[in-house]
């Protein structure tokens, strides 16, 4: 329960610290009783893991929170597009935009071992934003339809969201291209496959231009 209540509490201190161990030390602070100094490295280990392990539990609870937000959003308005949904989720990239691409090219890097990056965790990223957008607006396809309009979704999603970490003025424009444009092409994806090497090499993208990787 205290995890959980500590990771709430560093979610909006992400656009100040970004998605550092920081911001997890002062989550403390940020209680309803608040604590009088950050916690000490040792206890951050103990509560979110230890090295960057720490930093990956707070990106993913970030994660989590903006779709969370979306959802929240959605259920208080009325007739909602599949656009309304994604340009909601890229509004609430702009707070973090700067920390963006390092934690995604942390995401798709391995604790240990190999690959040298990991394209699991982009594909899911977008995928859940994907499914959501369906749910949301109450998308009723069945059998392969179902895949297909969840991969054109996310591919548009991702193809965007990496726009947006190298030009956040023209977006939204992009969105509306990409959604243009995956639409054109959803009665003609028929591999799953097709999907996923599209979504690696937009995320394969946002990790290049975080510069963390050469």
């Amino acid at each position: 329960m205290l995890r959980k209540q500590l990771l709430q509490c560093a979610i909006p201190l992400v656009k100040t610290y970004g998605f550092t161990r920081e911001t997890l030390a002062r989550s403390v602070l940020s209680l309803p009783v608040p604590h009088e100094q950050p916690l000490s490295d040792t206890a951050v280990s103990s509560l979110f893991g230890d090295g960057d392990e720490a930093r990956r539990t707070l990106i993913n609870g970030w994660l989590d929170h903006a779709r969370e937000q979306i959802k929240a959003a959605a259920a208080v308005s009325t007739a909602v597009s599949v656009r309304d949904v994604l340009t909601h989720r890229l509004k609430a990239n702009e707070p973090v935009l700067r920390y963006l691409p390092e934690a995604f090219a942390l995401l798709a890097s391995p604790s240990s071992g190999l690959p040298p990056l990991d394209p699991v965790p982009g594909l899911k990223h977008v995928s859940k934003i994907a499914d959501d957008a369906c749910h949301i607006t109450g998308d009723a396809s069945i059998g392969p339809a179902w895949f297909r309009r969840r991969a054109t979704i996310a591919a548009a999603y991702g193809a965007a969201e990496l726009h947006q970490l190298a030009s956040p003025t023209t977006a939204y424009k992009f969105l509306d291209h990409a959604l243009n444009m995956t639409s054109k092409i959803d009665s003609s994806v028929n591999e799953v496959g097709l999907f996923g090497e599209y979504i690696w090499r937009s995320w394969a993208g946002i990790i290049k231009s975080s510069g963390v990787f050469p």
